[in-house]
């Protein structure tokens, strides 16, 4: 159940994220079901994304977080960006990213409203005990 809250708040976050920026935009949907379809498709991809890639290029990356304390944690987020962007971009529909700095714009909007959601919606967070 966590794992669909997860994809659902990814969904709300990719959303306002191409919202807000010019170069990020989901394509695909002519009627508002499909769309939401395709949101909740694009955040799917973004999950599995972050879920078996992620860590690999974290571990590889470790000397980079330390040298800039963390900050290439950005960089990471623009890379998972653009790949879900190649990976559904294979299809008619997905995430179309104009280039680098749009995705690390994007992957912070991303990954800020996705942490704050995360808070205030039940279930979304793991709860140890």
């Amino acid at each position: 159940m966590s794992f669909l809250v997860r994809v659902v708040i990814n969904a709300a976050a990719i959303w306002l994220a191409t919202v807000l920026l010019d170069g990020l935009d989901v394509v695909g949907g002519d009627d508002t079901t499909t769309r939401v379809l395709v949101f909740l498709a694009v955040a799917l991809v973004f999950g599995l994304v972050n879920a078996v890639v992620r860590p690999v290029v974290s571990f590889l990356s470790l000397p980079l977080y330390i040298l800039t304390l963390g900050l290439f944690t950005l960089v990471v987020n623009a890379l998972m960006i653009l790949l879900t962007g190649w990976l559904s971009g294979l299809t008619d529909y997905g995430l179309r990213v104009d280039g680098f700095w749009t995705a690390l714009l994007a992957g912070l909007i991303v990954a800020v409203v996705s942490f704050l959601l995360s808070l205030v919606v039940p279930g979304a967070r793991k709860r140890k005990g």
